[in-house]
């Protein structure tokens, strides 16, 4: 087998089966969670919370409690981004079109972005571990990854720039700590991060025609 399969697949020789499966059935809907985000469909977040649930659990098992945390962060910005989709389906009103963030809203991300670092990082410090380079990294994007989830919620173009930048960085950070499912994952979110900008800027330049 060449070498790089071996690296990939490796980590699963002593895996327990109910954990690869779990990661794939995470896999599975983390995937179709994106699809559906790039679709503004309101199923990315049930189909999300459920993706986001496994993988706190996975990575709780695993002791990284960076990604643990940012997956426990979807989970609750999933259920506020479903009721906020929700209400704005309900309202006809301009707020459920896909705008572009103002300098308030870029400022409340920014202060999100530190915010969520902040927390990430108390939560390496309570559980006592040691903190090496790739949970800095890891820190850094849980910042990202959850700005753009708020940005997601209140359909704000920005979130996927945001969700493509934090997603490049993951792809080798999940393949150095064993998770290629997970790696793989987080690639095939980043061609759907750039499809979904562009679906997600098409729209809004529909309604602003139509304005």
């Amino acid at each position: 087998m060449s070498p790089i399969f071996d690296f990939f697949l490796e980590p699963y020789y002593e895996r327990a089966t109910l954990l690869i499966v779990l990661e794939a059935t995470a896999f599975f809907f983390g995937i179709a969670s994106v699809v559906y985000a790039k679709r503004e469909n309101i199923l990315v977040y049930p189909t999300g919370i459920v993706a986001t649930i496994i993988t706190v659990y996975l990575f709780w098992i695993d002791g990284l409690f960076g990604d643990m945390m940012m997956n426990f962060y979807y989970s609750v910005m999933s259920i506020y981004g479903w009721y906020n989709w929700l209400r704005i389906k309900t309202n006809k009103t301009a707020a459920e079109q896909i705008t572009r963030t103002n300098l308030k809203e870029k400022i409340v991300g920014f202060a999100l972005f530190l915010l969520t670092m902040t927390v990430t990082y108390g939560v390496y410090l309570w559980w006592g571990k040691t903190i090496e380079t790739s949970n800095y990294i890891d820190i850094f994007t849980s910042g990202v990854f959850f700005t753009a989830m708020w940005y997601m919620a209140n359909k704000k173009l920005e979130n996927w720039t945001l969700w493509i930048f934090a997603d490049l960085i993951t792809v080798p950070l999940y393949a150095y700590r064993g998770w290629g499912m997970f790696s793989l994952q987080y690639l095939i979110f980043t061609i759907l991060a750039i499809q979904g900008y562009f679906a997600w800027k098409k729209s809004l330049n529909s309604n602003l025609q139509t304005l």
